[in-house]
């Protein structure tokens, strides 16, 4: 009997904020596999070890959880006044399908150095010491990104002193700009799908919750920590370890994405694990974050817990810190009011690594909130470069 033998695939391993995925320029792919299709959902899937019924990826190059399987692939920009085109897939672990329905916000700071280091930005705009200036559109949700990247001597600077809450060693500082980071498209329809800054959600068997359902980075549905019995203190093991929890976060994960117009029916939400997004907010309390870093009421002005892909983050996504900046900023929201209820333009939360601060801007025009852009600073490295191998007949 004849097995396939292995191909290999040009491909980077890259962390990115405080996430990590496998990178890939679309025309490296093989060919069937540079369309959307099954042929490149079953080819990513190998690459990165899933369905993995034991959770683990052993036989692939995910970490196991959703921060770590995640894979992206980049190409000269088909829109004008873009240099990327930047495209997310968010793998799951133990169910054989890949997500694409949003972004992830901390990759999108190593998409710039890797369309820099892979030929996709025009040499004439990279700058011998300095940064450079990489214009992505972000393919999944159809929103411009600016990353600005540090250069020295023509080549992406990696090393600094630039400290992430969440991420071990100190690296060089990316600064991102999400531009109007709302969601104006057909999914959901505007910021605040229902038209509320905050609204009531009732969940059958668990109970009715005010919350705040925002499009903006990615759809995000934010409750009151108190009201789900909870501090905004907890950190991984506290949710990750309580199947009843997450069987509950779930369910209030489904019922409001119904609400938000993102699914039509609730079976729908099995197989859009990747949006909307479930997190919880209180004022600001001193805690002590996963590493032992102590973590002063005095130092963030609100705390937020977030899930995704079923399970506690371990610090924020950056697709999320961009929904929290922009709720912040629109007075009566529920993020908003955590934090004091004062105008801001400007946000630092507590999380469970630490702490982060978010920027955004929020005006009425015509009677709806707008934000134009929100910012933050992220940082990336390649961690490996070369070729993945998969068998070939795997896609």
């Amino acid at each position: 009997m004849s097995f396939a033998a292995q191909i290999k695939i040009p491909a980077t391993y890259m962390r990115g904020g405080t996430s990590k995925g496998v990178f890939f320029k679309l025309d490296d792919l093989p060919e069937r596999a540079q369309v959307a299709g099954q042929a490149r959902d079953d080819l990513l899937l190998r690459v990165i070890g899933s369905p993995d019924p034991y959770g683990k990826q052993i036989d692939g190059m995910g970490g196991a959880t959703s921060s770590t399987s995640k894979t992206v692939i980049l190409s000269k920009s088909s829109q004008p006044d873009h240099d990327v085109d930047y495209l997310f897939g968010q793998v799951s672990i133990d169910k054989a399908f890949v997500d694409w329905s949003g972004n992830c916000g901390n990759l999108t700071a190593a998409v710039g150095s890797f369309a820099i280091s892979n030929g996709l930005i025009d040499s004439a705009r990279i700058p011998e010491n300095g940064l450079c200036t990489v214009r992505i559109w972000q393919a999944n949700i159809q929103k411009t990104i600016i990353a600005h990247v540090p250069v020295t001597n023509g080549e992406v600077q990696e090393t600094g002193n630039f400290e992430l809450d969440g991420v071990t060693f100190p690296a060089a500082e990316v600064q991102i700009e999400f531009l109007d980071p709302a969601d104006d498209g057909e999914e959901g329809g505007s910021m605040f799908p229902t038209g509320n800054v905050f609204d009531e959600l009732t969940v059958p068997d668990i109970g009715t919750f005010k919350v705040t359902m925002i499009n903006a980075g990615i759809p995000t549905i934010f409750l009151n920590a108190e009201d789900i019995g909870y501090t905004g203190t907890e950190l991984q093991d506290q949710i990750n370890n309580d199947d009843a929890a997450l069987k509950r976060f779930e369910t209030i994960r489904a019922y409001g994405a119904l609400k938000m117009g993102l699914i039509s029916d609730i079976s729908e939400a099995k197989s859009r694990q990747h949006t909307p997004k479930v997190a919880f907010v209180s004022p600001p309390k001193s805690y002590q974050s996963s590493s032992g870093k102590d973590v002063h009421e005095t130092d963030v002005d609100l705390l937020v817990r977030a899930l995704s892909m079923g399970k506690l983050h371990h610090a924020m996504m950056g697709t999320a810190a961009v929904a929290i900046g922009t709720a912040a900023a629109i007075p009566g929201t529920l993020v908003n009011l955590a934090a004091g209820g004062q105008d801001r333009e400007a946000v630092r939360f507590g999380h469970p690594s630490g702490t982060l601060r978010v920027g955004a801007q929020a005006t009425i025009e015509n009677g709806q909130w707008v934000v134009q852009k929100a910012i933050m600073s992220r940082s990336a490295r390649v961690l490996m470069e070369g070729w993945v191998r998969v068998p070939a007949d795997c896609f």
